[in-house]
């Protein structure tokens, strides 16, 4: 982002932060103890780069009819989880409203994957298969947001950084 090689959608990015951080909320009041910190990070990782991205030119503010459907599938989520006092309906929100708003990301690291960095994404297969190493009691409260985060990551890392896309496509063109 600093070097202006890496553009950030500040609107997916936000949502990256809030979708991690309504299913930590969630799985803390399930009681799931350490794999919930894993869901934390995923939350605050990208809350780090929504900020940072504010000190960059490269970055932007793309409000898309998506988004607020993805929004609202997380205060929907939200609702769902008070009124009846399941954690899980949050977390499965959560994971949706987290999956739509990769979509975007997914599609652009497949098509200008030098437009991302695969670092970030390396980092959180490694911390969602730990995450998922330190479960003791196999329940979706507390496997389920760190194996969706594992299938992201590992697809977004092998886009970013072997080219799955463009492997896959030759013809796809340079921007």
């Amino acid at each position: 982002m600093i070097k202006g090689r890496a553009r950030p959608n500040r609107v997916t990015w936000g949502l990256w932060a809030l979708a991690p951080l309504i299913g930590f909320a969630a799985q803390v009041d399930e009681g799931v103890g350490w794999p919930s910190l894993m869901t934390l990070s995923i939350g605050l990782g990208p809350l780090l780069i929504l900020a940072a991205s504010f000190l960059s030119a490269n970055a932007y503010w793309r409000l898309q009819r998506l988004d607020y459907i993805y929004g609202a599938l997380a205060v929907i989520g939200l609702v769902l989880w008070q009124v009846t006092g399941e954690g899980l309906v949050a977390i499965v929100f959560a994971i949706v409203a987290d999956a739509m708003a990769a979509t975007p990301t997914v599609i652009k690291a497949y098509k200008y994957p030098e437009t991302e960095t695969s670092l970030i994404y390396g980092v959180t297969v490694i911390n969602a298969a730990i995450a998922l190493l330190t479960i003791k009691i196999w329940t979706f409260e507390t496997y389920g947001f760190a194996l969706y985060i594992l299938m992201l990551a590992t697809l977004l890392f092998g886009l970013v950084q072997f080219g799955w896309g463009r492997r896959m496509d030759p013809k796809m063109s340079r921007p």
